[in-house]
């Protein structure tokens, strides 16, 4: 007997057991939106002067 073949088949690997609510390619973050380099940027400077003063 083929122990091995019975029982429920294991699920795939590495696959999320849920879509996340903002994931890329949905209506609140579509695919082709450009991320804006300059406010990240902005934010990171802000965060850094928050920091050192």
């Amino acid at each position: 007997m083929d122990y091995k073949a019975a029982g429920a088949p294991k699920p795939a690997k590495g696959t999320p057991r849920h879509a996340e609510h903002n994931a890329r390619g949905t209506e609140k973050n579509p695919l082709n939106r450009k991320d804006d380099k300059a406010a990240l940027l902005a934010r990171m400077k802000a965060a850094a002067e928050a920091k050192k003063g």
